[in-house]
C-alpha cells in the first residue's frame, strides 16, 4: 500500500506533504501581495469566456498578433543559437 502511494505521489507521503505546504505558503504569500483570491480567479475565467462569447471570438485575433510579435525575437534567436552550436 505504501509503495503504491509513493509511486502515485512521486515521493514519500511525509515529503509530499512538506512540499505542498511550502508551495502553498509561497503561492498564498504571492496571492496576498497582489490581493488575489481564489474566487477572483474563478470570476476572471468566467469573464474571459463571457467576453469571448460576446465578441464573437474576435478576441482570439490578438493571439495571432502576439504570435508574430514573439516570433520576431524567438525565430532569429533560435537560428543564431543553432548556427553557433553547429560549429561545435
Amino acid at each position: 500500500m505504501s509503495d503504491q502511494a509513493n509511486r502515485f505521489l512521486g515521493d514519500t507521503i511525509g515529503r509530499t506533504i512538506v512540499k505542498l505546504l511550502v508551495v502553498s505558503l509561497i503561492v498564498g504569500f504571492v496571492m496576498s501581495a497582489f490581493h488575489w483570491y481564489p474566487i477572483d480567479v474563478f470570476y476572471a475565467i468566467q469573464d474571459f469566456f463571457r467576453e469571448l462569447w460576446r465578441t464573437g471570438f474576435a478576441a482570439l485575433g490578438s493571439v495571432g498578433r502576439y504570435l508574430v510579435l514573439g516570433a520576431t525575437i524567438v525565430i532569429p534567436a533560435f537560428i543564431i543559437l543553432r548556427l553557433l552550436n553547429y560549429r561545435r
